[in-house]
Formats: C-alpha cells, sequence, structure tokens
C-alpha cells in the first residue's frame, strides 16, 4: 500500500477566547476586595501620570444601583478621539494632579493609623518592661532577657535550660533561677515548658495549689480532657462531684497565656465591600466607595494637546496612556456594578437570613446567582471572592451565603449554618448532667422538619468544636 504525501488546503471555524491585556486586567480588578483594589490603584496612579484621583467631596458617592447611582460619563472606544474626549470632559482650570490638601489629609490619617497600631503591646515587650522594673543582677537579667525572647507566640519556652546554659556559656542552676523569675511575672503561667507546668503555675499564683490539685494535673490531665471524672474519683479516692469541682477551677485556668497580646504582625482590619440595610420596602444594597479610589483622566495633560498636534511621538505616548487609563476606570465601574448586581441577587434568595437570622439561612449554589443575574458562575465566584457584606447581624464574607445543606419538611433545601445554629441551641438547653447523644439530636432536628443522619451531626458538631456527649457530661 502506497503512501501519498503533499498540500491540501481547507477552511476550518472555530471559537477561542483571546485573553487580551485588558481582559486580563478587568478580571484581576473584579477579584480584589477593597484593600488590594486601592494598593492595586495606588500603584496605576505612579506608573500612569495620566490617572489622578478625585477629591474625596466629588468622589464618595456610593453605588445603589442602576437607577439610583448618577450615570458615569462614558468611557469612549479605543477609535473615539481621545483628544475630543479630553476637551469635553473637564473644565478649564481643574489642574488637581498636584492636590496639596489631599496629600496632607493623607499624611495625616497615616500618621493616625500609625500612632494606633504601634499602641499594641506585644507579650515580650510586656515581659521585657517588667524585668527592667525587678532590677535584679546583670548576670539574672542577661538570661531572662533570652529566655524572653525564646517564648513563643503562646508563651511557652521553646527550647531546654541546657540549651540555654550552653548558648549563654552559664551554668545551668544560674538558667533555672532566671527562668523562676519570668515563671513569676504577669501573665500568669508565662515561661512554663508545657501544659502541666503552665496550670501548675497558676494555681500556685492564685494560691489554690494543694496536693489534690498537684496530683490531678500531673497524673491525670488526659483523663480530664476525656472528662472521666469516675475514673479520677477511683484512682485518687474522691467522690466525683469533689473532683468536678476542682475540674471546674482548671478550666478557668488559660492554657495559652500569651495570647492575649498581640503578635507584633501587621493587623488586619475587614472593611465591607457592600451595606445591607433594612427599609419600608424591604432591603436597600449599597456598593462601600468610601476606600475605593475615584479615579479620572489628569486635565493637566489636556494643557499638552497643542504640542501633541505637531508632535508624533507625544500624540503616540498620550494616547496610549490615555487610553489605559479610561480602561481601568471603566473596568472599576464595572467592577461596582457586578458587586452590586450579584449582592442583590444573594439579598434576594436569602431574604430570610436578614429579616429572621442566621438560623434560616437556604442552600445556594453560584449557578442560581449566575443565573439571576445572567453572568457565568465563574465571575460569581470572582464577584464574591474575598469580599464582605455588613448587615444588622455582623459582617459576613458573601462566600458565607453559598453553601449545601438538608432538606427541610416543607421540601425547601436549609443551609447547613442554619442546622448548625439548631443543634448549637439543642446543646445548649440541654441538662449538663444527662447532655444529649448525637441521635437524640437527630431526634430533635427530624421534629423540627430536617432531614439528617447522627454522621452528618457529629459532622456539624466537629466543625462547631462542641465536644460529644461524653465529654459535656457534669457530674
Amino acid at each position: 500500500m502506497g503512501m501519498k504525501l503533499g498540500y491540501d488546503l481547507t477552511i476550518e471555524q472555530t471559537q477561542k477566547l483571546v485573553m487580551t491585556p485588558e481582559l486580563i486586567q478587568a478580571i484581576k480588578i473584579l477579584q480584589f476586595n477593597i484593600q488590594e483594589l486601592d494598593t492595586y490603584v495606588q500603584d496605576q496612579i505612579l506608573t500612569n501620570p495620566v490617572l489622578e484621583q478625585e477629591p474625596e467631596h466629588e468622589a464618595d458617592q456610593p453605588l445603589r444601583g442602576e437607577d439610583e447611582a448618577e450615570e458615569p460619563a462614558p468611557a469612549p472606544e479605543r477609535s473615539q478621539d481621545w483628544e475630543e474626549y479630553i476637551r469635553g470632559s473637564y473644565e478649564e482650570g481643574r489642574d488637581g494632579q498636584w492636590d496639596r490638601q489631599w496629600i496632607e489629609r493623607q499624611d495625616d490619617s497615616a500618621d493616625f493609623y500609625e500612632r494606633y497600631v504601634d499602641n499594641d503591646l506585644t507579650l515580650p515587650e510586656h515581659l521585657l518592661f517588667q524585668l527592667q522594673m525587678a532590677a535584679r543582677p546583670e548576670q539574672q537579667t542577661r538570661i531572662a532577657r533570652y529566655i524572653i525572647e525564646s517564648l513563643d507566640e503562646n508563651g511557652y519556652l521553646t527550647v531546654s535550660t541546657e540549651e540555654i546554659a550552653k548558648a549563654l556559656r552559664v551554668e545551668h542552676p544560674e538558667v533555672e533561677e532566671a527562668l523562676r523569675l519570668v515563671q513569676g511575672m504577669d501573665p500568669a503561667g508565662v515561661g512554663a515548658r508545657d501544659l502541666r507546668e503552665c496550670l501548675l503555675i497558676q494555681l500556685e499564683s492564685l494560691g489554690l495549689m494543694t496536693d489534690a490539685f498537684w496530683v490531678l494535673v500531673t497524673e491525670h490531665l488526659e483523663d480530664l480532657a476525656g472528662n472521666r471524672l469516675s475514673v479520677i474519683a477511683r484512682t485518687v479516692g474522691a467522690s466525683t462531684e469533689e473532683i468536678q469541682r476542682m475540674v471546674d477551677v482548671i478550666r478557668t485556668l488559660e492554657p495559652k497565656p500569651g495570647r492575649q497580646f498581640t503578635s507584633g504582625e501587621e493587623t488586619k482590619y475587614i472593611i465591607p465591600d457592600v451595606i445591607v440595610e433594612k427599609t419600608e420596602d424591604g432591603f436597600s444594597v449599597t456598593v462601600n466607595n468610601s476606600n475605593t479610589p475615584q479615579l479620572r483622566v489628569s486635565s493637566y495633560y489636556r494643557k499638552l494637546l497643542h504640542q501633541a498636534k505637531d508632535d508624533d511621538q507625544l500624540a503616540g505616548y498620550l494616547s496610549e496612556r490615555v487610553n489605559s487609563a479610561l480602561w481601568l476606570i471603566r473596568s472599576i465601574d464595572q467592577r461596582k456594578q457586578t458587586i452590586y448586581n450579584v449582592t442583590e441577587a444573594i439579598v434576594r434568595r436569602q431574604r430570610d437570613f436578614f429579616e429572621r437570622g442566621s438560623k434560616h439561612m437556604k442552600t445556594l449554589t453560584l449557578r442560581e446567582i449566575a443565573e439571576d443575574v445572567g453572568i457565568h458562575e465563574s465571575t460569581v465566584s470572582r464577584s464574591i471572592n474575598g469580599k464582605y457584606l455588613q448587615c444588622s447581624y455582623g459582617i459576613y464574607e458573601l462566600r458565607h451565603f453559598f453553601s449545601a445543606g438538608v432538606k427541610a419538611g416543607s421540601g425547601e433545601g436549609v443551609s447547613s449554618s442554619s442546622v448548625k445554629e439548631f443543634i448549637k441551641e439543642i446543646v445548649d438547653s440541654e441538662d449538663p448532667k444527662k447532655p444529649f447523644s448525637d441521635q437524640a439530636i437527630v431526634g430533635q432536628l427530624s421534629e423540627k422538619g430536617f432531614e439528617i443522619s447522627r454522621r452528618t451531626v457529629a459532622k456539624y458538631r466537629d466543625e462547631m468544636n462542641i465536644p460529644s456527649s461524653s465529654r459535656r457530661k457534669r457530674y
């Protein structure tokens, strides 16, 4: 059988998505939360001299929907005359490129936040201040400082005393003496090498240390964690009620004494991207623009138009910069509108939650919102990524409103977060001496119209950090 080689010319029609730099930028902007968007825009202002930020009194206008928002000036297509656009969009004398008052306000604001954050006290700072006030010999102070700097964020000593002695070239008893000095500082329990020592230090500082407490902490900590109080009672020869009273005292102690202090890392503040408020007619959705930069093309560059007429190189540069700026402005406006539309659809679907609380959350999928808004599921996902919503019940990540769940008696899907609220309510109302088993909780949920298995109850209970019935039991 012979093989025929040759050339063939065919016509084939295919579809493919071309990701232009502008489209990539628009997708990236949609994904940003409000803080990330601000950082990105500030970078763009630095790299594109045509861009400038509008003064606050002109920019701070929240988006409340298409029918309520003021129509923004339409951004020109690339084929439109950019020179005409700039001439028509800005008035004479509005050169705000270097707004000195705005810069001063930003400096004052930054200084305010620096003063606020700097006031947070770290655990090492707190302990070193006490060490300074203790006025101990220089050698002991040096060892104690090393110990303090070796504590982890929970206040535990992360190296052995032998390693400290070797590192500082001192005798081991000197390290032990310095460690006792640190362990006597506030907060009680700091400087401990394990949980047992941490609890014993706190009992000692409270004047509660007895032989019975010492035995309970040093020999029966695992039984205490498992709530096996009857086992402890038989071992130490005490009544279960007496052991219960001691356990209640131990549970008031702090297992991580250092966590009440800041870690020294940057503090992250949540700024809601959208605000939902109750009104007479229902609910109002507002996109928070207070921290979103409002941009415009600088009127300063209008002065270069006459030069650009006779300078092809300058005209080409300005055209590229202006088009880039206009695309950025349009992408930010589109981001606002998309987030508004998605949030409005969420509120419509989860109306019971906003009216009656988290126990009335329904199941919701990205596809349902995508169909309501008329966009792709991936766009919905980007719209809710890292975004937060503020309502009368608190601040929630937008993803909180999307979850699977179980069937209710009415046939409607009920969100897993709603079921968790009912489980927590059942556990809170139980008799501590006879806590409900997972199967008993299943029965109570069934009476409320929820079809749920015992395994699912156990899963939800673990996710809420609710112990099993054997560990919740009190004697």
